[in-house]
């Protein structure tokens, strides 16, 4: 959806939460593969920092004021650091190969841009 030609009536039209929607589907598919003793260890830990992500982008837009829209992205891009840096980790560990991780975090990374775009946007507006 295109949010400059249309207005946005809910969380699910945002194309920063469509996208963080899209990663955790990606890390979900991903992390299945995973060995099983690390069902309680790295495999919970990217599933929860990637459910954050378009989690708290949906909590922030429904807030009443920007402040506290901005905080949860602030905090939406937090986690989407700490994905990033999980991701590192699954690649050094040979969890994900080269041509996993490197698309995952080219996502991410794109991901970033748009939180940091919606946070100048949201900032510029008060």
């Amino acid at each position: 959806m295109d949010q400059k030609n249309s207005k946005v009536h809910s969380f699910r039209d945002l194309r920063v939460w469509q996208a963080g929607m899209d990663l955790v589907e990606h890390v979900y598919r991903l992390t299945q593969a995973f060995p099983p003793q690390e069902m309680y260890g790295l495999t919970i830990q990217m599933r929860r920092a990637a459910v954050s992500i378009p989690s708290n982008i949906a909590e922030g837009h429904i807030r009443a004021h920007s402040k506290e829209f901005l905080n949860f992205i602030s905090i939406a891009h937090g986690s989407l650091a700490e994905l990033q840096t999980q991701i590192e980790i699954a690649g050094r560990l040979r969890y994900l190969s080269a041509l996993q991780v490197t698309p995952l975090l080219e996502q991410a990374a794109s991901l970033s841009k748009q939180l940091h775009t919606l946070r100048s946007a949201i900032s510029k507006r008060d």
